[in-house]
């Protein structure tokens, strides 16, 4: 893991390495394995962040499944900008289908929650969300996942599939903000 990451005005520094993450996905994947066999769930990756842990999840998940992915957006640049956009949308019936969500972060919650009622009006079997982080400490709405890589504290991180303003989803590792 290198020591410090710098993108456009700011710099990041190690946080979580590429061996944590990928131990936690094979752990998460096993319980999803076990809970899910035999069902052929589908998993709605997020994009852009969640594309190169889907990746892993999915296949770290022994079982028939299929994946299909969506655009939902609310960040501009280091915050969110507190509205919802659907970008790229939902197009198969997921009615009695047990669906995963995958999510790269799960910060205030409200992207998460918005979704997850929208897709209850579907009617689907179940619904479980797999992040690969989550900031407790920034929670503003009810959303509790099944399946969390990390609990991270409130800062802000690059690096496996997360940005900062289009850069940085390259890295194998997660990098935070640094402090001056």
């Amino acid at each position: 893991m290198s020591k410090l990451v710098k993108l456009h005005d700011l710099s990041f520094e190690p946080f979580i390495t590429a061996a944590q993450i990928k131990q936690r996905i094979d752990e998460i994947g096993k319980e999803i394995s076990n809970k899910f066999e035999g069902q052929k769930p589908l998993f709605i990756a997020i994009l852009n962040g969640a594309f190169v842990f889907a990746a892993d999840l999915v296949r770290a998940c022994d079982i028939e499944s299929e994946i299909i992915f969506i655009r939902l957006t609310s960040y501009h640049g280091l915050e969110s900008s507190g509205t919802i956009k659907t970008v790229i949308g939902l197009d198969v019936d997921i009615k009695n289908r047990h669906i995963i969500i995958i999510e790269d972060i799960v910060d205030s919650g409200r992207t998460m929650h918005h979704f997850y009622n929208d897709l209850k009006e579907k009617s689907p079997a179940s619904i479980s969300l797999a992040t690969l982080l989550i900031k407790p400490g920034a929670l503003q709405f009810p959303i509790k996942p099944e399946y969390i890589g990390f609990e991270i504290p409130t800062k802000f991180v690059i690096g496996y599939g997360l940005d900062y303003d289009g850069l940085g989803r390259n890295y194998e590792d997660i990098y935070h903000l640094k402090e001056n």
